[in-house]
């Protein structure tokens, strides 16, 4: 992950839930050189399809019927700067993975109703708990978008088959609970 954090490609980050991927994502933020930058974190299965370009590309004031008065700033022009973590990558729909793909090529966005173009500059980390490769074959998953966070891959094995560092993150979860709650550890 620091390796990765500090190259200007993309991450990947793969593995099942609970494995530590938006762990991981904060690390990579952390040791990059966008670490003072903002961590803008989407998740892409939880964003209504019918918002997805507005929180995406934000817009002016008077794009559209009901925006907010003196526009909005998109989640992409809120990540500039810093790191963009894409969790749940596979849950976004292929409409809107055409959208996304455009201004990832381009590093170029332009919030609706705008006149403006916004240069971006950040690093993308992306996770996923499916195989996206087998996604891109049962055309669920743009195949070019999948190579273009796909340049570096960071899987992350699930705790039952790392069991040495179970000592460890025990170690790390008592002595933060007892801090929290005020108790002394043994």
């Amino acid at each position: 992950a620091k390796t990765y954090a500090v190259a200007h490609g993309a991450v990947m980050i793969i593995g099942e839930s609970g494995t530590g991927k938006e762990h991981i994502a904060r690390e990579i933020h952390r040791h990059s050189r966008y670490a003072n930058g903002p961590l803008v974190a989407v998740n892409c299965g939880s964003l209504p399809s019918e918002l997805f370009e507005s929180e995406m590309f934000g817009y002016e004031e008077g794009a559209f019927t009901n925006s907010r008065r003196g526009g909005h700033r998109g989640l992409l022009e809120q990540a500039n700067h810093g790191v963009l973590f894409l969790d749940e990558i596979a849950e976004m729909p292929m409409a809107h993975q055409s959208k996304l793909l455009r201004v990832l090529q381009d590093k170029i966005l332009k919030p609706i109703g705008s006149e403006r173009s916004i240069s971006l500059n950040l690093k993308v980390v992306a996770a996923t708990n499916r195989p996206l490769h087998l996604e891109v074959e049962e055309g669920r998953f743009r195949e070019d978008l999948f190579y273009r966070l796909n340049t570096f891959t960071l899987e992350l094995p699930p705790l039952r088959e790392r069991k040495e560092d179970i000592a460890a993150i025990s170690v790390y979860y008592l002595n933060r609970f007892a801090g929290q709650y005020g108790l002394p550890v043994d």
